[in-house]
């Protein structure tokens, strides 16, 4: 008897579960969050990530994206009626588009690196209260997606670098002086395919230090002599802060896809300044460093 009552609920739960999934895995328009819009009044979403595609149902609406993670939609107020004599073009007038109270103009897609939202819009009367100007896509407002390239989203990188940053420069795994100039690592930690460099420049003159590039690179090891030297060069996915110049100290994380190079090679960080004659300070990193790294 208790058996049986044991496979009943297991059924049950996951029938249960299976519901679940069901509803999840379908969005009606019905229920998508309704938002109200109307004349000469743009209307702002601010993503929390940046933004990779846009999608407006109808040709009612109009957008663009004026920042990464910003999406400005307004209503389209004119359409073109063209004018022909004897087959040929006239003239093309621009005809007020009517709209009533309460109307649906589309719906609007947005997608994120980790997520997609939609809103349906509806118009309102100018004289209405209930018009906002910009809107926060929030949590309850996504739907999750998962895109090989984008393991994790520019927020999440931002979360992790924001722990490291707050740590103490209290155990230094390279360090190199030259110029007035220090440069470390600080710590190397690793997220699934993401490793975190935590870096800092330090400026021991009286000089500002205009940054004209931060170059990373893994180069063949300085041999006496060599001739046939190796450099190849790898970008950040992502960089904590964007500083062009420091009076007495620079520090930033910075994250990269997972990569591996041998031991004749070393990961190069080169900081150049932005001057004909400028300061130049390189940092050589050892693979072990990598391989030693901590996790969050």
């Amino acid at each position: 008897m208790k058996k049986l009552l044991l496979i009943l609920t297991i059924t049950l739960i996951s029938i249960s579960a299976f519901g679940q999934s069901q509803v999840l895995s379908k969005v009606y328009k019905n229920n998508l969050p309704e938002i109200n819009i109307t004349r000469d009044v743009n209307l702002h979403f601010r993503s929390p990530e940046p933004i990779q595609f846009v999608d407006l149902s109808t040709s009612r609406l109009i957008g663009d994206l004026p920042a990464e993670n910003v999406v400005r939609i307004k209503i389209q107020q004119n359409e073109e009626e063209k004018h022909f004599v004897n087959d040929s073009l006239k003239k093309t007038v621009d005809i007020p588009i009517t709209y009533y109270d309460h109307q649906e103009l589309g719906i609007v897609t947005i997608v994120g690196q980790s997520f997609m939202a939609q809103y349906k819009l509806v118009f309102m009367d100018d004289n209405s209260s209930h018009i906002i100007t910009n809107k926060e896509i929030l949590p309850e407002d996504m739907q999750p997606l998962e895109y090989p390239e984008f393991q994790m989203s520019n927020a999440e990188l931002r979360k992790y670098s924001m722990q490291l940053i707050e740590k103490k420069e209290n155990k230094l795994l390279r360090k190199n002086k030259d110029l007035g100039l220090i440069s470390q690592l600080n710590s190397v930690y690793t997220f699934g395919d993401y490793v975190f460099l935590d870096v800092s420049f330090k400026n021991s003159t009286n000089l500002v230090y205009d940054i004209e590039k931060l170059k990373f690179s893994i180069d063949d090891k300085k041999i006496y002599k060599a001739t046939n030297v190796q450099s190849i060069e790898i970008e950040p996915v992502f960089r904590l802060y964007d500083v062009k110049r420091f009076k007495k100290s620079y520090r930033n994380i910075f994250v990269f896809k997972k990569f591996t190079y041998p031991n004749n090679k070393v990961l190069n960080i080169r900081l150049i300044e932005n001057q004909v004659s400028g300061r130049t300070i390189n940092l050589e990193v050892k693979y072990s460093d990598i391989l030693q790294a901590d996790t969050f």
